[in-house]
């Protein structure tokens, strides 16, 4: 059987994302991190089994982001589901933004490697800069409709 730690998520990671939303002054006990460790948790398998039943029943074996916003609306998490579709769609925007950046560096590298062969016919030493990573910020306030 899984043992219960490896099942949960690291509580860690739980307490710094509840100490983000708290004044710096405030404490959190670890009953509190315990609890809502597995409140997340639960929450998260919830979510993730429903999405997994729709992609059963559409003889899917990957689990989406667009099926995690459908299960979240399927189970009544409304609002969730709208913010988390919002989310997905800056998430791709911005991956295609970086694939376009990368296949624009690369075509450019390709050209400028033609050009700056050295007489011997090989290509001369070509330095790259990788696109910076987007960063996507993502938080849900209450009765935010933007």
């Amino acid at each position: 059987m899984v043992d219960e730690q490896d099942r949960l998520l690291p509580i860690a990671n739980v307490g710094r994302i509840m100490k983000q939303i708290l004044q710096p002054s405030a404490k959190i006990s670890k009953e509190a991190k315990q609890t809502m460790q597995e409140c997340a948790t639960e929450f998260i398998s919830f979510v993730t089994g429903e999405a997994s039943d729709k992609c059963r029943k559409e003889n899917r074996k990957t689990v989406n982001g667009d099926d995690i916003c459908w299960a979240l609306s399927a189970l009544g998490f409304d609002n969730y589901a709208e913010a988390i579709v919002r989310y997905l769609h800056k998430y791709r925007e911005a991956e295609r933004e970086k694939a376009n950046s990368q296949n624009k560096a690369t075509s450019s590298q390709d050209k400028d490697e033609e050009s700056s062969e050295d007489k011997s016919g090989q290509p001369a030493y070509q330095q790259t800069e990788e696109a910076p990573t987007p960063v996507l910020e993502f938080s849900v306030k209450k009765g935010d409709k933007s």
